[in-house]
């Protein structure tokens, strides 16, 4: 297979994503092809909505987004209908002041209104700074100090939240504007031609991401517009999807994922993003409008997953063609159950917020359990020893910068010291790693700072958690060190239960068999707490807090030794 040729042919920067985009749809089961013949565009001037979205869209009728409320109510509009709409926003913030380069707090909920400002800021030229609406005053506070935002768009519910947090900047609602608020209904009078003000330089920045902050103040992510919109290919390439597609992936606006697969991946695909609201999580009924809307693909996070499988997988009639999870890594009892029940195998992808998809197990690859899979097409991914900081089997994940991958970030924001650290030595360092085979399939060992040593030994935190969830009793673990005058440190597990099952010394004494049945003498679980788990908004579970938690002791903890 000879590298894809951009030829003169193809015009322009959307004709250059056009063709790269084309190239791995072809590829879709063929890794090796893919990899070998895979070249970023990198165009000088780029605007995914100017110059991809509007193309695709432009008299298309097929359906872009469709949001089914958990009333029943539901909104189905065409790629057509974003297109106008989106650019009667853009014209719209743009009378109200919105100017290129102002960057622009965006906290709403899974609601029309997200996608049609994601598509009308990107035409301005504005840069957003995604919010989760669970955020509050003390953190948007921050959002708009730090990401130094000159406008906020929010629900109308939330409003309130901004009454104590300082700050010149546009206040605009959506859905009911309060006093001193402008309402975003009022954009529905605009123009529906918009003309963007000037070129979009593809190294202008679009996004700034406050990450999930799991061990540390959160950091602020800068992307471009060709970092995400075109450094998602990847990304749309593990999902596996295809044009016509309707593609569903849980995930609360306000983080890096929902841009990966609830905006970017589908519609470089031309397919449909479908999502469906749910105040309380309910299997039955999501499985119910999979089937009734006819999904083809699905992304859920590992804590979904987990709580999927203690439905009845079954009622899913027709599941769908391509199912994947990422986030965290999913444990290889959660993969077993589904591909019993849907004769599907769920693919782990590996990125963070800084990146597009780094690591994936793509279409029609052969899988390895507990492997997270091998280096994305456009990715040259190796292993950094830790001592020596040379390439190994073993170690630290990272990016070769010798051909620096579009899909990542620009660099932190107003932060140029992380940014070096991050970026020394030619290389992009992921803070996690990760164990190297010989046919090249990378398996997730866990963040640098959650790896412990029991004994003279290296342990895994994930491999343990991956452990304890294969017992029936467990519905989510955390393992962390637990300081011992003899080994250092033992590993410590906070346990979740399943339904069915109750705290108590039973249920630890048979936890603690199924880890001596399971684990190698220096692996087992030596101490058992049964305790929710802390997390981020995100839902990623915040490790660095129960190790300050077993640091300070206390707490109805439950050891190996008592319980045999």
């Amino acid at each position: 297979m000879t590298p894809m040729q951009l030829t003169d042919a193809v015009e322009g920067p959307a004709g250059e994503f056009r063709a790269a985009r084309d190239f791995l749809l072809a590829r879709r089961t063929d890794y090796t092809a893919a990899c070998e013949g895979f070249r970023w565009p990198r165009p000088a001037e780029f605007n995914w909505a100017l110059d991809w979205f509007d193309g695709i869209a432009r008299g298309n009728d097929r359906t872009a987004l469709w949001i089914v409320e958990e009333d029943g109510g539901e909104a189905r509009l065409s790629f057509d209908t974003m297109r106008r709409r989106s650019d009667q926003v853009a014209n719209w913030l743009r009378e109200k002041g919105v100017r290129a380069g102002d960057r622009v707090v965006v906290m709403l909920g899974n609601q029309t209104e997200l996608w049609e400002t994601a598509l009308a800021a990107m035409k301005l030229r504005a840069v957003v700074i995604p919010a989760t609406p669970l955020l509050g005053p003390a953190d948007l506070a921050d959002r708009i100090d730090r990401g130094r935002a000159a406008h906020v768009l929010v629900r109308a519910e939330d409003t309130g939240k901004f009454a104590d947090v300082p700050g010149d900047y546009t206040r605009i609602a959506v859905g009911g504007a309060p006093a001193g608020w402008l309402a975003y209904e009022d954009s529905a009078a605009a123009a529906e031609t918009f003309t963007p003000d000037g070129p979009t330089r593809a190294d202008d920045t679009l996004l700034l991401y406050f990450t999930s902050g799991t061990t540390a103040r959160p950091k602020l992510v800068e992307h471009s517009h060709i970092s995400y919109p075109i450094g998602h290919l990847t990304t749309m390439y593990w999902i596996g999807l295809r044009p016509g597609d309707v593609h569903l992936n849980i995930s609360s606006p306000g983080w890096a994922k929902h841009a990966w697969s609830n905006l970017f991946a589908p519609w470089n695909a031309e397919a449909t993003v479908f999502v469906h609201n749910y105040t309380r999580f309910d299997a039955a009924r999501l499985m119910a409008e999979m089937d009734r809307c006819a999904v083809t693909s699905f992304c859920a996070p590992p804590t979904v997953w987990r709580m999927l499988i203690q439905a009845d997988l079954s009622a899913l009639r027709t599941p769908p063609r391509e199912v994947v999870a990422a986030g965290e890594p999913l444990n290889p009892e959660v993969i077993e159950t589904v591909r019993r029940a849907w004769g599907v195998t769920i693919r782990d992808g590996f990125g963070q917020t800084e990146t597009s998809v780094q690591v994936a197990n793509p279409p029609g690859q052969p899988l390895k359990t507990g492997s997270m899979g091998r280096p994305s097409p456009g990715f040259t991914v190796v292993l950094l020893d830790p001592v020596t900081g040379r390439p190994a089997d073993e170690g630290e994940i990272a990016l070769d910068l010798s051909e620096r991958p579009v899909g990542l970030m620009t660099g932190y924001a107003g932060d140029p010291e992380r940014t070096a650290e991050a970026m020394e030595g030619g290389y992009y360092r992921t803070g996690d790693i990760g164990a190297r085979d010989a046919d090249g399939y990378i398996t997730y060992v866990g963040r640098s700072d959650d790896v412990f040593k029991s004994s003279d030994y290296k342990v895994s935190p994930f491999e343990l958690e991956s452990a304890l969830l294969e017992h029936e009793a467990v519905a989510e673990a955390a393992v962390v060190p637990a300081p011992d005058p003899l080994r250092l440190s033992v590993p410590k597990a906070y346990v979740v239960l399943a339904e069915g099952w109750e705290p108590g010394p039973g249920t630890a004494k048979a936890l603690f068999a199924h880890s001596r049945a399971t684990l190698a003498p220096y692996k087992r679980i030596r101490r058992l707490e049964f305790a929710e788990l802390p997390k981020t908004v995100s839902g990623k579970i915040r490790r660095i807090e129960l190790r300050e938690r077993t640091e300070r002791g206390g707490g109805d903890e439950y050891r190996e030794e008592d319980h045999r």
